[in-house]
């Protein structure tokens, strides 16, 4: 017979880990997203500098190795950037599934268990 305490605790259980998982997911966006701004931000003001610089070079070569210089150092910039972005996702990934965890090991079990009855 269907038992509905049984049913009532386990839907309580399962809102509760939906929950959790939505609120790690939440804050990793929200990492990610300010992450994101600050990196545009800077890049946004470094751009401006450089413009100002290069605008103020006397010398075509001055201007090249600036703009080497510049160049170079926008990628390490962004490399650097996608990295840290690439391992926010990883931590939302990780943070999202954490809440699963105990009740898909429960259910595991219990699969494991009914095979071998």
């Amino acid at each position: 017979m269907f038992n509905f305490e049984d049913a009532n605790k386990q839907s309580k259980e399962s809102l509760d880990t939906i929950l959790k998982s939505y609120a790690s997911v939440t804050k990793a966006f929200q990492a990610i997203a300010t992450e994101a701004a600050d990196y545009s931000k800077k890049a946004f003001e470094n751009n401006v500098a450089h413009i100002e610089k290069i605008s103020s070079v006397k010398s075509i070569e001055a201007a090249f190795e600036l703009q080497t210089s510049y160049v170079k150092s926008a990628y390490e910039s962004y490399i650097a950037e996608a990295t840290k972005i690439g391992e926010l996702y990883a931590d939302l990934a990780k943070g999202a599934y954490k809440p699963y965890e105990a009740p898909v090991a429960k259910a595991t079990a219990a699969a494991k268990a009914a095979v071998a009855a």
